[in-house]
């Protein structure tokens, strides 16, 4: 058994999306949807600087699901759909289960890190891309980021961690001290996203 992380180096990001785009092939994921984001601290609109007493700042937030510890979407699902992987601690969705009452979506205090399929999945080529084992996308159903839970269940690391040229991502077991996540954690100072709402994330900010 283990407990996955993920701690990204806020210092290192720049911004480039790159992780965005290798979610978004390695999961095939459809047209207009998006498991995995890149935020400012600034505002709503790519690369916008926050501003204090006249001076600007820049810093990066990867965003996609925290999978968190505590997660509010697991409390809410009435079909056990959305449910928390007892081997890895990773928050999964069953999509065969889901019954598209968007409960999970309402309880998730992290705006934008699930997508619901109004219709039948569309994609710009007119074959699949990505992992010959990535679930199928279906009309109706919820779905987010899965820490590439076809990946990580060969022992292999999520499709993010692959193509960041700053290398600002870093990913393991939580509960071993050697793993690379842990070793991150241990060394910096980090944050987690509104820590308030007793979610307990495992993804981790270094700041």
């Amino acid at each position: 058994m283990a407990r996955y992380g993920m701690a990204i180096d806020t210092k290192r990001c720049v911004g480039c999306n790159a992780c965005t785009l290798a979610c978004k092939q390695a999961n095939n994921v459809p047209d207009g949807v998006f498991w995995s984001r890149v935020l400012t601290d600034g505002g709503d609109m790519p690369d916008t600087p926050a501003s204090k007493d006249g001076h600007l700042s820049m810093k990066y937030y990867p965003m996609g699901c925290q999978h968190c510890e505590n997660p509010a979407c697991v409390k809410v699902c009435p079909v056990g759909a959305t449910y928390k992987d007892p081997e890895t601690g990773v928050v999964r969705q069953d999509y065969d289960k889901c019954i598209g009452c968007r409960m999970c979506m309402s309880a998730c205090p992290y705006s934008g890190v699930r997508s619901f399929n109004w219709e039948d999945p569309k994609y710009s080529l007119g074959h699949a891309v990505g992992d010959a084992d990535t679930p199928e996308h279906q009309k109706h159903t919820v779905e987010k980021c899965t820490f590439c839970y076809q990946r990580i269940s060969k022992g292999e690391t999520p499709s993010c961690m692959d193509l960041c040229p700053a290398r600002a991502r870093h990913w393991g077991d939580l509960d071993d001290p050697e793993s690379d996540v842990s070793k991150a954690i241990a060394g910096r100072s980090y944050e987690h996203l509104l820590e308030e709402k007793g979610t307990q994330p495992s993804v981790y900010y270094l700041v």
